[in-house]
């Protein structure tokens, strides 16, 4: 589902339009790149860039606006939402007669016709949707992704295109998370990756089960108790969803219960939908503040008027104003960018079940549902059905029994967007 939405392109400037956006790029100055030529032509590749925005929620708003109002006038955004009206307290492109539509398609109206001259081209659905030829036309590549899978996915197929086509394709990477957030500069080949840093994702929180059991102290044990421990047993078999408000109120009352037996306050609808879907509330000056920092990196590397990030920008605004940038380093055993395999030392009288459980435990991999083979066998396929039945008793065999030491073994997983190569030696 996608038209590109038609706005009056010929809108001409009015007096004084661009005068302070010009003011970097009419001269040179001490933090200019080599080969900067101010003038006409870098103010036309300001204005003709095409740009591709992924995301239309908090962050993706506020990118939308600043790249419009900094003189792109060729934008792409895709999203695959529709509006709900909890986003209406910071996702400012919407209104309340949106709710239901599609978010790209609600963004790229609001801009145009707020913003004169602008085209916004949005399309409603998945990133994987579009193939290598939608992308390669785009000067660069801007993420407001809430989805690590999403920005692996992104980040292993521009790289993989850019290695093939020899060229590169900049993508600025914002994230945000509460009070923190984080704007990088990613130049595929040439500087860490996405998944260089995935090491580096906030580890979700989790509460020990004895505490949860016995002792809880807190409104969130309250909850937990009810949702791991209450909900199987009372309604075995059936899933828990954390968007059905009938769901979510059963919890409530038997997280209430729970916690006026140990008197503990604090238990409330929001708190218990928050804890179930591990919900971090969004904070709408942290979208802002990191959406600049990336639209600001999209205008320095089309205009060269300024140095870009040298690579990673961190913001944290929850005890007043910090930011720290550092240059992220490309990791040599990265598996979408490195050049070598990842190493992995074992026991040989270890069960290759014990090698899976290792690799779901490594979070710089982030694994879900692992599976290995070699250049001759298959060691253990997730699917298709068949196929796992047959390589399920390999799990109990030692793996020294089913590979030999140092040999490579390939890993696929529906949370990679790329196979990885593992070489497995044994622990002498």
């Amino acid at each position: 589902m996608c038209d590109a939405m038609q706005t009056d392109n010929d809108v001409p400037d009015w007096e004084g339009r661009w005068r302070d956006v010009y003011t970097y790029l009419e001269r040179s100055g001490p933090f200019a790149i080599d080969g900067f030529e101010p003038g006409d032509e870098v103010k036309e590749v300001l204005h003709t860039s095409k740009i591709l925005v992924i995301g239309a929620g908090g962050l993706g708003c506020e990118l939308l606006k600043d790249l419009a109002l900094v003189g792109f006038r060729d934008i792409h955004v895709i999203d695959m939402d529709t509006i709900d009206i909890s986003n209406l307290n910071r996702q400012f492109l919407f209104r309340s007669s949106d709710v239901g539509r599609p978010k790209a398609e609600v963004a790229a109206e609001f801009i145009m016709k707020r913003v004169p001259g602008v085209t916004v081209t949005p399309y409603y659905g998945k990133i994987q949707d579009k193939d290598d030829d939608y992308y390669s036309q785009f000067a660069l590549i801007i993420c407001g992704l809430d989805s690590v899978e999403a920005r692996r996915w992104i980040n292993a197929t521009i790289l993989r295109m850019c290695e093939e086509n020899e060229e590169i394709k900049p993508i600025i990477d914002g994230g945000t998370e509460g009070f923190k957030g984080q704007s990088r500069v990613i130049l595929p080949t040439h500087t860490a990756c996405y998944e260089c840093s995935l090491d580096m994702q906030t580890k979700p929180t989790t509460f020990p089960i004895c505490t949860i059991a016995n002792t809880p102290r807190l409104p969130e044990h309250c909850i937990e108790w009810a949702s791991v421990i209450q909900w199987p047993k009372i309604f075995p078999g059936k899933k828990l969803d954390g968007d059905d408000p009938e769901h979510i109120k059963w919890l409530l009352d038997t997280a209430l219960g729970r916690a006026n037996q140990f008197n503990i306050s604090g238990v409330t609808y929001t708190l218990t939908q928050g804890v179930v879907k591990n919900i971090i509330p969004a904070i709408a000056s942290t979208n802002a503040i990191i959406a600049a920092a990336c639209a600001n990196e999209a205008f320095k590397i089309v205009t060269s008027c300024a140095g870009y990030l040298q690579n990673y920008m961190m913001y944290v605004g929850d005890q007043g104003v910090y930011t720290y940038t550092f240059s992220l380093e490309k990791k040599e055993e990265c598996p979408v960018c490195g050049s070598t395999a990842l190493k992995l030392e074992v026991n040989p009288e270890a069960k290759l079940q014990e090698l899976i459980d290792i690799l779901l435990d490594r979070r710089e991999i982030q694994l879900k549902r692992p599976s290995l083979r070699t250049s001759s066998t298959s060691l253990y396929m997730q699917a298709p059905k068949m196929l796992e039945e047959q390589t399920r008793p390999n799990l109990e065999k030692k793996i020294g029994d089913l590979i030999s030491d140092g040999e490579m073994i390939t890993v696929t997983d529906v949370a990679l967007p790329i196979n990885m190569r593992l070489t497995v030696t044994f622990a002498k």
